[in-house]
């Protein structure tokens, strides 16, 4: 059993949410005893039918409940959005109202049917892949890079079995479940976008090449990353600039949520990830970039994201800003001793920015500086942005 960073309140009402398979459901079983929690599991289809035909039955249920049940666990509740309302009603009505544990796997539905979600009354927190701290003498670099860290990937202890897990999620779950949600009329085209959106995964994304290629059209393009970014399959980085209007008008790259569901789109999981190679490379600048997002969030860090790209093309891969308006620039190499050629983002940046701080994340085994950019083991990366 790993021991997950997040620690869901016990007195507080909360939405978790995060892609399936993350171990939402084992994390809320180790902290809410069946015996005092009253569950709901909207992926069982007669809870589903029954409740979507009449809402107003868990309200009732929930209210007459024996007052042993002092929570109320909601799974997928994305599923019935109209379940919220009901929700509202008894937090706002009853004085002996129970704490409400309410997880999902996609926050559309309810971004698209303007769902009630409780006005603050209830928290909200995500649950990410394992991370390297979470895993801790578990972990395995390699391993983490050529099948990711969904748990039941990560700790499988057969290789035949994570890949046949990996790719029965994506046959599973981003193809039939977007099917059954109604999110895409056109399947065909859809499936060609996820090749093609895998192959770019951490490129700039350029929307009318994407669908010139699928055979779709730019807003169709545009709604399909939207589709992957509300069901938590993936995430926008957006562009540096000192002005957020400009941040928007820039394209933006764009990352799937975990290195092996990349691997697995992309048909690739049958062969190793080779360092030195340029595959690698993006790997591991996709693992470090997810790493540091998901133990910021865990850490509870109100962090602003970004990358930077010049006008002579310049790049690097992440950039930081702290509430305290300390700005940190990051770029990411994957070999073990990185050449003055593969700071050149960074200069460019300081350039633009005096006072950032500058990194270079990398396989070396020991830190050293160069030109005023400390250059990084990669784990000695997440103490220095205060993420341990």
């Amino acid at each position: 059993m790993v021991k997950r960073l997040l620690q869901p309140p016990v007195r507080h009402s909360f939405f978790l949410f995060g892609p399936r398979q993350t171990g939402k459901s084992t994390l809320l079983k180790l902290f809410f005893d069946p015996a005092v929690t009253l569950s709901y599991d909207l992926l069982r289809s007669e809870e589903y039918l029954r409740l979507t035909s009449q809402p107003q039955l868990f309200r009732d249920e929930v209210l007459a409940r024996d007052k042993k049940f002092t929570h109320v666990l909601v799974d997928e509740v994305q599923r019935i959005p109209a379940l919220l309302n009901e929700i509202h009603y008894i937090l706002e009505n009853s004085k002996s109202a129970p704490y409400f544990v309410l997880s999902g796997s996609s926050a559309r539905k309810l971004k698209r049917s303007r769902a009630n979600l409780l006005a603050g009354r209830a928290w909200t927190f995500n649950l990410y892949p394992l991370t390297h701290s979470e895993l801790g003498a578990k972990f395995s670099l390699d391993k983490a890079l050529r099948i990711g860290t969904l748990p039941s990937v990560y700790l499988s202890p057969d290789n035949d079995e994570a890949a046949k897990t990996l790719k029965a999620y994506v046959q599973t779950y981003l193809k039939e479940e977007i099917q059954a949600e109604a999110l895409v009329r056109n399947l065909g085209g859809f499936l060609r976008f996820l090749a093609l959106a895998a192959d770019e995964n951490g490129n700039i994304i350029n929307f009318s090449n994407i669908a010139r290629e699928t055979g779709t059209s730019y807003h169709t393009v545009k709604e399909y990353f939207q589709i992957l970014e509300d069901t938590l399959i993936g995430f926008f980085l957006l562009p540096y600039s000192r002005a957020l209007r400009k941040r928007l008008i820039k394209h933006p790259k764009f990352y799937f949520f975990d290195t092996g569901i990349v691997r697995a789109i992309a048909g690739k999981l049958s062969v190793g990830v080779i360092p030195k190679t340029y595959e690698y490379g993006r790997i591991f600048e996709h693992f470090i970039i997810t790493e540091i997002i998901r133990l910021a969030d865990y850490k509870g860090k109100d962090y602003k994201f970004s990358f930077y790209q010049s006008s002579n093309n310049a790049e690097v891969d992440l950039i930081i800003e702290t509430p305290r308006g300390e700005v940190h620039a990051i770029e990411i190499k994957s070999s073990e001793n990185p050449d003055k050629s593969a700071l050149t983002g960074l200069f460019s940046f300081k350039e633009f920015c005096p006072k950032a701080a500058l990194y270079c994340v990398c396989r070396a085994p020991r830190k050293r500086a160069a030109a005023g950019i400390d250059i990084l083991p990669w784990q000695d990366i997440f103490p220095a942005l205060g993420l341990v």
